[in-house]
C-alpha cells in the first residue's frame, strides 16, 4: 500500500478519534460514526499487506490512541464526580476496545477478509453485551448510543435496542472503507467502484427507509381513535436545583424538601396523578427502612398527600437498613463503629400515596467505584479506597430485579429508573416486562457540572422511550429534567442550573415492543458465535507455540 505511509498513520489513529468524539451525542453531526473507524481500518489494511513485517500486536498502540482519544474527548467530564475514577474509567474503557480491535486484526491475517471483517462485528457486539453485564460495566460509549439526537433515524431500535445501531455503525464503516479501497488503494475496475458505491448508498438508506416506516407504523397504530384505550396521567417534575457539592449533602435537609415542595405547589393541582421529585431529594440520614414513619422527612411527605388525595409522589431518597439479629447479612453491609451489628445504604426510589402505603426500590445500576466496589469479595480489603458520592461511601446495597410502582387511584404500573440505571437499555425493558406503562428517570447529573455530560444523559433517555415506546419523565436535580414522548422526541424541557417545575399529561401504554420481549437478543447472538472464534484463536496460539 504505497498510497501510505507509516507516518501517517498516528495521523489517521488521532483522526478516527476526532469523528467518533464529532459524531457523539451533543454535537450533531451522528452520521460521521458511519465512517469514523474508516481511518482506523486503513491502518489496519497497512499492517495487514506488511504482515511479513509486523506481528499481529503491531496494531495495538494506534488503536489505543484512537480508543483512548475517544474516551478522553468524549467523557472527560465524569472526572468532575471522581478523578481516579475517571481515569481509571478512560484508560480501561479504551483498552478493552483495542483488545477487540487486535483480535479482529490476528483473525483477519490468520483467515480471510470475510472472516476478519465479520469477526470485527461480531467481537464489538461481544464487548459491549459483555460491558452492560458484569460488575465494571461502563457501557457510556456503546455506539449505537451515538444516534440519541437521531431519534427518527432510528426508530427501528424497537425491535433491536441500541446494539443494533452499534451493527450499523459498523457495517458501514466496513462498506465505506470497502469504497475507498475501491477507488483509493487498489484502483478497481469500473464494476467494483460502481457495487462498492451500490453498497455505501445502500447502507445509509435502507437503515432510514426502515426507520420511517417503522415510526409511521407505529404513528398509525397510537392515532386518536386507538388513544382512547389507553389511560392518561398528569405528572408533575420538580427541578429542585440544589448544589450536590456545597448544599445537597451538607445543608439542612428540611429546607431543602420544603423548597422542593413549595415549587410543586406552583403545578401540583386537583388533576395532578403524579409528582416526581430527583434522585437523593430526601438527604436525612436517618432514613430507616426498618420503621419508616419514625422519619420526620417522610411525615412531612404525608401530611402534604394528606392536602392532595389523589397525588401519588415518587421521590429518590438515601435510605439505610438495619440488620437484625437472625437477618442474612449482604456483601455491600457495612458495620457499625461500635461493632455491635451491620446495615446497608441504599440509594432508594420511594412512591407515597395518601393510602400511606409506601413502595421503595433500591437501584441496582450501580456505578463502578463510586456506588459500587467491583468484585468485592476479591478486592474487599481495599473497599475504603471506593470514592464518596451522593452522600454515601463504599458499596452500596442493591435487589435483583427491578421494581414497578402502581398508583392505586389508575391502577397504571410506573418504572423508576435510578440515574445510571437510563443507559442500560435491557434493563429499563424488564421495568416494562414487569408492568410499567410509564418510565420515571430521577438523576442527579449536577455532580457533572455543566459539561456535556449531562446533556448526553439526556439523549440517552430518548434511546429508551423508542426502544419501550413508554413516554418518559425525567426528573433532574438540575438541568436537564424533561418529558419524552414514546417516539424519542423532546417535548419539554427545562434550562440548566435553575429551579424549575413542568408539568405534561403522559399516555401509559401496555403494549410490549419486540426488543422489550427479547432484550439484548443481539448481544447474545454475538457472545455465542465468539466462542468458536475465541476457540479458532486460541487453537491458533497454541499450534503456533507447539
Amino acid at each position: 500500500m504505497n498510497s501510505i505511509k507509516k507516518k501517517h498513520l498516528y495521523l489517521l489513529s488521532l483522526l478516527s478519534a476526532v469523528l467518533l468524539w464529532a459524531g457523539w451525542p451533543a454535537h450533531g453531526f451522528s452520521f460521521l460514526l458511519l465512517i469514523a473507524f474508516c481511518p482506523l481500518l486503513l491502518i489496519e489494511e497497512y499492517f495487514y499487506r506488511e504482515r511479513d513485517n509486523y506481528k499481529a500486536f503491531a496494531l495495538f498502540r494506534y488503536a489505543y490512541i484512537t480508543t483512548l482519544s475517544w474516551n478522553i474527548l468524549s467523557t472527560w467530564w465524569i472526572l468532575n464526580a471522581s478523578i481516579v475514577g475517571g481515569i481509571a474509567a478512560m484508560i480501561l474503557n479504551a483498552l478493552f476496545m483495542t483488545m477487540v480491535l487486535v483480535l479482529f486484526h490476528y483473525v483477519r491475517m490468520k483467515t480471510n477478509n470475510l472472516t476478519g471483517y465479520s469477526a470485527l462485528i461480531v467481537l464489538w457486539v461481544s464487548f459491549e453485551y459483555f460491558h452492560l453485564n458484569w460488575q465494571c460495566s461502563w457501557p457510556w460509549l456503546t455506539l449505537g448510543n451515538g444516534f440519541a439526537n437521531w431519534a427518527n433515524s432510528v426508530q427501528w431500535y424497537e425491535y433491536t435496542g441500541a446494539l443494533g445501531g452499534s451493527l450499523w455503525i459498523f457495517i458501514a464503516n466496513i462498506v465505506f472503507f470497502r469504497l475507498i479501497k475501491a477507488f483509493w488503494i487498489d484502483e478497481a475496475d469500473k464494476k467494483t467502484k460502481r457495487n462498492a458505491v451500490t453498497a455505501a448508498a445502500s447502507v445509509v438508506i435502507i437503515p432510514l427507509i426502515v426507520s420511517l416506516i417503522t415510526l409511521e407504523r407505529f404513528q398509525n397504530s397510537q392515532s386518536d381513535g386507538d388513544k382512547r384505550k389507553y389511560q392518561t396521567l398528569n405528572v408533575v417534575v420538580v427541578q429542585p436545583n440544589i448544589d450536590p457539592y456545597n448544599e445537597k449533602f451538607s445543608g439542612d435537609y428540611m429546607n431543602q424538601l420544603n423548597k422542593m415542595l413549595s415549587l410543586a405547589d406552583t403545578k401540583v393541582d386537583s388533576a395532578t396523578n403524579y409528582l416526581v421529585f430527583p434522585e437523593t431529594a430526601l438527604t436525612d440520614p436517618n432514613i430507616w427502612e426498618n420503621n419508616w414513619d419514625a422519619n420526620g422527612s417522610i411525615q412531612v411527605l404525608k401530611n402534604y398527600m394528606a392536602r392532595h388525595p389523589h397525588l401519588s409522589l415518587v421521590t429518590g431518597a438515601s435510605t439505610n437498613r438495619d440488620y437484625e439479629k437472625g437477618d442474612s447479612i449482604t456483601e455491600s453491609a457495612r458495620k457499625y463503629v461500635d461493632g455491635g451489628g451491620y446495615y446497608d445504604s441504599y440509594n432508594t426510589a420511594i412512591q407515597l400515596n395518601n393510602n400511606h402505603h409506601l413502595q421503595y426500590y433500591h437501584k441496582s445500576k450501580l456505578v463502578p467505584g463510586v456506588e459500587s466496589m467491583p468484585f468485592q469479595k476479591l478486592l474487599g480489603p481495599i473497599a475504603d479506597l471506593a470514592f464518596k458520592l451522593g452522600g454515601a461511601s463504599g458499596t452500596l446495597g442493591t435487589q435483583k430485579e427491578p421494581s414497578v410502582f402502581y398508583d392505586p387511584n389508575t391502577t397504571i404500573g410506573v418504572g423508576v429508573a435510578i440515574c445510571y440505571e437510563s443507559i442500560y437499555g435491557e434493563y429499563v425493558g424488564k421495568y416494562v416486562q414487569k408492568g410499567a406503562q410509564l418510565i420515571f428517570i430521577i438523576t442527579n447529573d449536577g455532580w457533572w457540572q455543566d459539561t456535556p455530560g449531562y446533556k448526553q444523559h439526556l439523549t440517552y433517555a430518548r434511546l429508551r422511550a423508542i426502544e419501550t415506546r413508554r413516554n418518559i419523565a425525567r426528573a433532574a436535580n438540575t438541568g436537564i429534567s424533561a418529558f419524552i414522548d414514546d417516539m424519542g422526541n423532546i417535548t419539554q424541557h427545562t434550562g440548566w442550573w435553575q429551579p424549575a417545575v413542568i408539568s405534561e399529561r403522559l399516555i401509559a401504554n401496555h403494549e410490549l415492543t419486540f426488543y422489550v420481549t427479547h432484550g439484548d437478543y443481539l448481544g447474545r447472538a454475538a457472545c455465542w458465535l465468539c466462542i468458536p472464534l475465541l476457540l479458532f484463536l486460541g487453537f491458533s496460539i497454541f499450534r503456533k507455540k507447539g
